[in-house]
């Protein structure tokens, strides 16, 4: 078993965190396979509603990749590298987008790089008043390879990501909260607090439509609005024979007896 990754699980809230802080918690190897099997095993978990993300220690969030371990991938080539760090990086993120249960990032520091995807890719983000971001690759002389050059355009719109892109400067929580990167920025004492709270909203609804949501949400951001339409329509679909929309509907149907009675 591995530390890279801390575990707890409380309230139907499962915390996990990027737990290399002497390495600003950058995204080694180990840390991501860790971290994709830590959400094999809450997606089955039926006790656990929501995911938060965060980072160990006062400094980063994470600083983006583990730029030592990627270089002796470059250094064996082309396809070494893009199998070891660009796969494993992009399925990590893609595992984040498309993951079936609400996943909140609790921003509490240097989001950089590696960092900065993973928030562009959790459907939620919190943001500490004292978070930083960046897109630094061409720094490094190379492109986002996170889905950086795909997330951040979607999210900011062309010409305000291309800017980020390019420059590589980094950014404020505020500004992150401008560009749509995250919902909200906090006092830095008020992090995990605003974001359990935000978890629990969501927690007080049927799972299976938050998953239905986030399904119609995310596959229909890369469709056609006619495409999209019809997933919607399919999400819909699955909730009609369940009891979260039975048991829902009656309730408001209750509620609306209960108010009509006091009304007369």
């Amino acid at each position: 078993m591995t530390d890279t990754v801390l575990l707890q699980i409380s309230d139907g809230i499962a915390l996990l965190t990027l737990n290399r802080p002497a390495k600003l918690n950058a995204l080694n190897y180990e840390l991501i396979d860790w971290l994709l099997s830590l959400l094999d095993m809450l997606e089955v978990n039926d006790t656990v509603g929501a995911v938060i993300i965060t980072g160990a220690g006062e400094r980063a969030f994470s600083a983006g990749g583990d730029i030592h371990e990627f270089l002796q991938s470059v250094a064996k080539g082309a396809n070494t590298a893009v199998r070891d760090f660009v796969r494993r990086g992009q399925r990590l993120t893609a595992r984040l987008e498309a993951f079936p249960k609400p996943v909140i990032a609790a921003v509490n520091g240097l989001a950089y790089g590696g960092g900065c995807e993973i928030t562009e890719a959790v459907h939620l983000a919190v943001a500490s008043d004292r978070a930083r971001f960046a897109k630094p690759e061409i720094k490094l002389g190379m492109p986002p390879t996170f889905g950086g050059t795909q997330r951040l355009p979607r999210l900011a719109g062309r010409k305000r990501a291309l800017e980020l892109l390019l420059t590589g400067d980094d950014f404020s929580a505020e500004h992150a909260l401008e560009l749509g990167l995250v919902n909200s920025v906090v006092a830095h004492d008020d992090l995990m607090p605003a974001a359990r709270a935000l978890a629990k909203r969501i927690l007080r609804h049927s799972p299976l439509a938050a998953q239905t949501i986030i399904t119609a949400v995310t596959r229909g951001l890369n469709m056609s609005i006619s495409e999209g339409l019809l997933v919607e329509s399919e999400q819909f679909a699955r909730m009609v024979p369940t009891p979260d929309l039975t048991e829902a509907l009656a309730a408001w149907k209750d509620r609306q007896g209960t108010e009509r009675a006091v009304d007369t």
